[in-house]
């Protein structure tokens, strides 16, 4: 079989995905040692290794194909990932995004705190971004706090960045230039897609009957940990703009909504 036979055939057994095609060829890419461009710029000169098929066959279980390659592009980095963690998904990148317009033409922020950091997504981005900054990370989950220090050291981010176990900010008395967040935000009744509901983590999903379970707890919390001068970047789901951003005024916080690049609400940007 050619890689681009392999390539058509495994992305019609991926048709419950909306990037088969795409899927198909990321996990030919790793089963080959290669980058994707790599992959596409050479393809009528590779062959199709063993180890595809048995990728071909997990990915049409519907396993993440984070899962399977071990590894997830975010904003300029790369992670490392696997069961037990939440996969980085593109649309957080909007939280960066709103850090970066915040701290334009300064030396950008000094401290971070990322709330929920789970592989380090989101703080380790942000210290690729500011090579001044420094960062906490916060976890209830040791396996995702595992992961977060293995990829501090891949990316050479270890000595600026620190993980702990925790609840929230509970403990926490420092203020931050910079605090970032992505707690659980899917109602405890929803119905997700096989290859997150069977797969990633309940924990790092599921925030009670209404989503906002741990909006309403970090809401209590920010007040005391945002810098004057910083801002708050806080992951929303699509529908939950008005009813999460009015925790937080609640609480006396200014806030805004920006929207990611499917013009969805995704991020709370909060200031004191």
């Amino acid at each position: 079989m050619t890689p681009r036979d392999a390539l058509r055939d495994a992305a019609r057994r991926f048709a419950f995905s909306d990037t088969a095609r795409l899927d198909a060829e990321l996990l030919l890419a790793h089963a080959l040692g290669l980058s994707r461009e790599r992959l596409l710029l050479t393809l009528d000169d590779q062959h199709v290794p063993a180890t595809f098929a048995g990728f071909v066959d997990r990915r049409a279980a519907q396993e993440p194909v984070a899962y399977i390659t071990g590894t997830r592009a975010f904003w300029t980095i790369d992670l490392l990932v696997g069961p037990g963690v939440l996969i980085p998904r593109a649309d957080s990148e909007t939280l960066i995004e709103v850090a970066v317009d915040h701290f334009a033409g300064t030396p950008g922020p000094a401290r971070v705190l990322d709330l929920g950091t789970g592989p380090g997504t989101l703080l380790l981005a942000a210290l690729d971004q500011w090579p001044g900054a420094r960062g906490e990370g916060v976890d209830a989950s040791d396996t995702a706090l595992d992961y977060a220090r293995r990829n501090a050291a891949a990316l050479g981010l270890g000595d600026r960045a620190r993980f702990r176990v925790g609840d929230w900010a509970a403990g926490i008395d420092t203020r931050f230039d910079l605090v970032l967040a992505n707690p659980p935000y899917v109602e405890s009744d929803a119905v997700l897609p096989d290859e997150v509901a069977r797969y990633e983590p309940a924990g790092a999903l599921f925030a009670g009957a209404d989503g906002l379970d741990d909006y309403r707890r970090i809401a209590a919390q920010l007040s005391a940990l945002i810098a004057p001068g910083g801002v708050a970047c806080v992951e929303i789901g699509a529908e939950q703009g008005r009813s999460a951003a009015a925790l937080f005024r609640a609480r006396g916080l200014s806030v805004s909504i920006r929207r990611d690049l499917g013009d969805r609400d995704r991020c709370l940007v909060v200031t004191g």
